[in-house]
């Protein structure tokens, strides 16, 4: 049996969440200088419901040394929408800003993964 969708509905519920041109490059700036200095050597870009994932690796057969994540939420206008920035590591979250140069300046600062 069929049942009717209604397309603005389905696409509201089912927006996707990306990272802007302006971030982009903030993100892959900070990518290229932890190449140079050897730290990091690839990355992912992963889209989820009402996330978008900026991950960084040692070695591409490894789990991601750091994620970053822009998270939006999907429910009320579009106006009403803010973006807010997370620092994961694996589960944990490392830190939260709704600027994502904050969250590149708290990666900035020294922060390593131990263990």
């Amino acid at each position: 049996m069929s049942s009717l969708i209604r397309l603005a509905e389905y696409r509201r519920q089912h927006r996707v969440v990306f990272f802007s041109r302006r971030e982009l490059n903030q993100l892959l700036s900070l990518y290229s200088r932890r190449v140079m200095r050897g730290e990091w050597r690839d990355y992912a870009i992963d889209h989820r419901p009402g996330m978008a994932m900026f991950s960084v690796f040692r070695s591409s057969r490894e789990r991601p040394l750091f994620s970053i994540a822009k998270r939006v939420s999907l429910t009320g206008p579009a106006s009403e929408r803010e973006a807010e920035f997370l620092l994961l590591n694996g589960r944990h979250r490392l830190g939260r800003a709704s600027l994502l140069e904050d969250i590149i300046e708290q990666l900035e600062s020294g922060l390593r993964v131990v263990g």
